[in-house]
């Protein structure tokens, strides 16, 4: 027996005689690849190889497989030591059985193991407070919508998520309540309709000083509004919630709520051409929707601000916000406009090839959602970025993987 051999055998046999005999291909990939990720790039012509040995060790009987194993690896049959792993940090304002949380993807591509993080520490608070999980598919972009996503995305979250997703919206649905919102603010004198040149109130803004737009009476906005859908193009006009022109930060003056664009949508058509930018659904669709809580990374925290202008507005309390650093997954390829081009010539089966990162693929190499819950609790609540080295983050994974 080769040396490749001999390594494929020692995790088959090891994962086989913890499942009543029957090896699980997935998990012994997993591991080999954790072991010797050098493999990753000849896994089409081991995988014959791995089969095969799983094969010949499902047909031994498991006393069998434990004498085996005790010959060419005994280090396999010594018992873990156990590490005592972290609690949650507690929620602010949070009660048992009054939480509300969301899982809030884009519909822009694959779920990855960075959102993988976010949403599992989502889960986990739902989980600890006993309350009720949102998946909610933000798909106001028409043009970056990448279709396979609106089943894959739940499907990914429903497994990492253990199937307690209690309930899937769509952003698209519901347009016609954000406009109701959007002219509920022109009518309060709260929002207007801009037609200024981008550059120009760029420039206006740096210098905390009001558009021409921003003054004109509640009835002219009322008339602008209205030909957002049948009069202006797309660039002529965007509606902006009036906010503190004073503001220290620029990107806080009277930022832009609804847009037009007239891409056809997948779901949706040519129905609609005024679309909500992320910000303002984002708030209307918390408030609806209940949320008590959310989780999310650090780089949302300018966009809290933003949307606490619509909260302020309607005289809404706004969620809980817990915030996490970013995670920097070194030697690790996360960008979906990369691995979807990689896809595209060949180099990669599809999103669950498990050469890759996302969520599919460490379902398929036989990962349990429980390890990366694990490994997400490690990562935890807080404002410090991190640093973790592809082979640190896989073998935490094969550590929690029981």
């Amino acid at each position: 027996m080769d040396d490749l051999a001999l390594f494929i055998r020692k995790f088959a046999l090891d994962n086989a005689r913890r499942y009543n005999g029957v090896p699980n291909q997935g998990s012994v990939v997993g591991k080999i690849l954790a072991e010797r990720p050098e493999l990753k790039q000849k896994l089409k012509e081991v995988m014959p190889q791995i089969r095969a040995v799983c094969d010949e060790v499902k047909l031994l009987p498991v006393e069998k497989q434990v004498e085996e194993l005790q010959k060419i690896a005994p280090e396999l049959l010594e018992d873990r030591k156990i590490v005592e792993e972290k609690k949650l940090k507690p929620l602010k304002n949070a009660e048992k059985g009054k939480v509300v949380m969301r899982l809030a993807p884009s519909p822009s591509g694959m779920q990855h193991i960075g959102h993988g993080v976010v949403f599992s520490l989502s889960h986990l608070y739902c989980k600890e407070y006993e309350g009720k999980l949102i998946l909610r598919l933000e798909d106001t972009n028409p043009e970056e919508i990448y279709e396979p996503a609106y089943v894959a995305t739940p499907n990914d979250l429903g497994w990492l998520c253990e199937g307690k997703i209690h309930e899937t919206v769509r952003q698209s649905a519901r347009l016609e309540k954000y406009y109701d919102y959007a002219e509920k603010l022109v009518a309060m004198g709260k929002a207007y309709v801009c037609t200024c040149n981008a550059d120009v109130f760029r420039d206006l803004s740096v210098k905390q000083k009001a558009c021409p737009c921003r003054g004109l009476p509640v009835k002219e906005q009322h008339a602008r509004w209205d030909k957002m859908f049948v009069g202006y193009e797309p660039g002529e006009a965007v509606l902006r919630i009036k906010t503190d022109l004073m503001d220290p930060n620029p990107a806080m003056r009277d930022w832009p709520a609804m847009r037009i664009n007239h891409h056809v949508h997948p779901k949706t058509g040519d129905k609609y051409k005024v679309w909500p930018l992320m910000n303002f659904a984002v708030a209307i669709d918390d408030h609806e929707m209940g949320v008590t809580h959310t989780v999310r990374g650090k780089d949302h925290l300018d966009n809290a601000k933003r949307q606490q202008h619509i909260y302020d507005a309607f005289g809404w309390k706004a969620p809980e916000h817990a915030y996490i650093g970013k995670i920097n997954f070194e030697g690790i390829e996360v960008s979906k406009r990369k691995i979807k081009l990689e896809i595209e010539r060949g180099a990669f089966d599809d999103w669950d090839d498990i050469r890759l990162p996302f969520l599919a693929a460490l379902r398929r190499r036989g990962f349990q959602p429980q390890a990366f819950h694990r490994f997400a609790m490690d990562m935890g609540i807080g404002l410090n970025d991190k640093t973790v080295p592809a082979e640190d983050f896989f073998k935490s994974l094969e550590a929690h993987n029981r």
